[in-house]
């Protein structure tokens, strides 16, 4: 039986090995903010090379534990954040925890469906000319209510107009078996594939300023899927 005076006496103990435990996963090189030097100093596949190991890191379950206090004081001056992330709302798919970066390492733009708009390609070019970030994802999700409402083609005030930018995706999703509804989970999950594709092709259809940094291998823009039943991300080849 585990008494009172054993259990405090074991706190001790316990406080000194959790301490050790996150000193173990977070050596001070790895809590550094980025800096103008950092960022320089990465290409887009060192960019999307970091993505993947802090998303292995989290399925894992050894994400890096930063005092994160220390982070905006170093972050106060400015910020250099490496890459640029474009997710949908959903609550369940909180960009920087599944992909195990910090204060001032990513840019994130987020709206219900994860589309590109004027708005959304303005911000991924600040994000990229103007602050330098090496790498953008388009991040879709399993799932997606906003996917099942233009599928179904839901009206209800200024969503209407929101869910309209998918309606492209849902129109260009072929031959998957099943009704062309919200209740036929590949077809939702093909649409939602195909949206993230086509928010990759917008990006540089709608962005002279973009394209002219892929071509010149200053940008990586890419798109991945997060399984929201297993935590998983997978990247588009």
């Amino acid at each position: 039986m585990l008494t009172r005076r054993l259990f405090c006496g074991c706190l001790p103990l316990a406080a000194s090995f959790l301490s050790s435990e996150c000193l173990a996963q977070a050596p001070a090189s790895t809590c550094e903010v980025f800096t103008p030097e950092r960022q320089q100093a990465k290409t887009p596949e060192l960019a999307l090379a970091r993505l993947r190991e802090g998303h292995a890191r989290f399925l894992a379950g050894k994400t890096i534990n930063c005092d994160l206090m220390a982070q905006i004081r170093g972050t106060a001056a400015g910020q250099a954040p490496f890459a640029a992330i474009i997710g949908c709302i959903d609550s369940r798919v909180p960009v920087e925890l599944v992909f195990d970066q910090r204060i001032g390492d990513v840019f994130v733009a987020r709206i219900a469906g994860n589309f590109v708009n004027t708005d959304i390609i303005g911000s991924m070019e600040f994000a990229t000319k103007v602050s330098g970030a090496k790498l953008i994802v388009v991040l879709g999700h399993s799932e997606c209510g906003a996917i099942k409402g233009a599928i179904d083609n839901v009206r209800l005030g200024n969503l209407t107009a929101t869910l309209a930018n998918i309606a492209p995706a849902v129109l260009a999703t072929t031959g998957i078996e099943g009704p062309h509804s919200s209740k036929n989970a590949k077809f939702v999950q093909a649409v939602a594939e195909t949206n993230a594709r086509f928010a990759v092709q917008e990006l540089t259809a709608r962005s002279p300023i973009l394209t002219e940094m892929v071509e010149k291998k200053e940008l990586s823009i890419v798109s991945a899927m997060h399984d929201v039943a297993t935590g998983r991300i997978t990247f588009a080849a």
